[in-house]
C-alpha cells in the first residue's frame, strides 16, 4: 500500500519513513503540506500520515483541503507531538482526520492504523464498484433505485444527476416500428429532407 508521510523535522521524518517501510508498505516522504498537496494531485495515494504542527500549512489545514476536493477517499492519520486532549481531538475530527498517533511513532500502533486504513480503502473501492452497476429491467427498461423502487430511466437520471432528456427515434427503430405504422395509414414514411427510400431520423423534444 502506498503511504504519503509528511514530517518537517529531519530526524523524525527519517524515523517515520523507516517505520512505514518496516511494516511492508511503500512510502513517499515530503517535508511540507504544500509538497504533499502537489504529490497527492499527481499520484493515487490513499493513505496520509501527517505531522500536526507544521509551518504555513499544518496537518489539519491539509486534511481540510483534502476533504474539500473530489476523488477517491484518503485515509488520514494525524501525528501529534503534544498531548491529544478532548478539545484537540474534536477539532481534528471536525477537520476530517480518521485516526491519531503520538510522537514518537510506535511501530505496532502505526501498523494497526495502517491495517484499518487498508480495510477501509478496500471497502470504499467495493462500494464504488457496486454503485457503478445500475439494475435495469430487461423487459421494460425501468431502473431500480437504492430504495428498491422501479422507475423510468428518465426519472432515475433526473433525480440522480439532474439530467434532462431529449426523446427521439433512432433510424433502426423508425424503420422497424414507425414506418410500418405510417404505411398502414397510407402515409409516406420518408421524412422531409431524407434521401428517397430512407427513413431519416425524428426527434421529439420532451
Amino acid at each position: 500500500m502506498k503511504v504519503l508521510a509528511i514530517e518537517d523535522q529531519p530526524i523524525a521524518a527519517l524515523q517515520l519513513q523507516a517505520v512505514v517501510k518496516s511494516l511492508g508498505h511503500e512510502v513517499e516522504l515530503v517535508t511540507s503540506a504544500k509538497a504533499a498537496w502537489s504529490r497527492l494531485a499527481e499520484r493515487d495515494i490513499r493513505v496520509v500520515v501527517s505531522d500536526w504542527r507544521m509551518p504555513v500549512i499544518d496537518g489539519l489545514d491539509l486534511c481540510r483541503m483534502l476533504r474539500q476536493r473530489e476523488g477517491n477517499y484518503v485515509y488520514y492519520i494525524l501525528v501529534s507531538s503534544t498531548k491529544i486532549t478532548r478539545e484537540s481531538r474534536a477539532e481534528a475530527l471536525a477537520a476530517g482526520v480518521d485516526d491519531f498517533l503520538a510522537k514518537p511513532v510506535d511501530a505496532d500502533e502505526l501498523g494497526m492504523r495502517l491495517h484499518v486504513a487498508e480495510r477501509i480503502i478496500g471497502l470504499t473501492a467495493q462500494v464504488k464498484e457496486l454503485e457503478a452497476f445500475i439494475p435495469i429491467c430487461g423487459y421494460c427498461k425501468k431502473i431500480r433505485d437504492d430504495r428498491k423502487y422501479w422507475q423510468e430511466v428518465e426519472t432515475y437520471f433526473a433525480r440522480q444527476q439532474g439530467a434532462k432528456f431529449s426523446h427521439g427515434v433512432c433510424p433502426d427503430c423508425y424503420e422497424r416500428v414507425m414506418a410500418p405504422q405510417l404505411r398502414q395509414l397510407g402515409l409516406d414514411p420518408t421524412l422531409p429532407g431524407s434521401p428517397p427510400g430512407t427513413p431519416g431520423e425524428t426527434d421529439a423534444r420532451g
